[in-house]
């Protein structure tokens, strides 16, 4: 299973194995993950599951929906490595992904 790596802006991180399939959203909220509430449970309309993601990943990520980025328009602070944690789908091409909560969901 890959490995995700969750961090907050504290510096505190979590590292957890995510069956592929699932969204990296779903891995953090069956772990528990502090920062990644998905009020809407997946549906793209809530923008609580919004997450920065390392520069070396952010390439590597398959684009985001127009969609997506009017949800992440409306998130806390969004930045050019902003996604929906709800929109990545877990694959052994994403081992060792790290992503970042806004200060605001921590």
């Amino acid at each position: 299973m890959p490995k995700i790596t969750y961090k907050d802006q504290k510096g505190n991180s979590k590292t957890i194995n995510v069956e592929n399939g699932l969204t990296v959203m779903e891995g953090a909220v069956q772990n528990n993950i502090p920062g990644i509430d998905a009020d809407c449970g997946g549906g793209m309309a809530c923008a609580t599951c919004h997450v920065y993601v390392e520069d070396s990943w952010f390439n590597k990520l398959p684009k985001s929906e127009d969609a997506e980025q009017d949800m992440i328009d409306m998130a806390y602070k969004p930045k050019k490595n902003s996604r929906l944690s709800c929109q990545l789908i877990v694959s052994d091409e994403l081992d060792g992904l790290i992503v970042t909560t806004p200060e605001k969901q921590s």
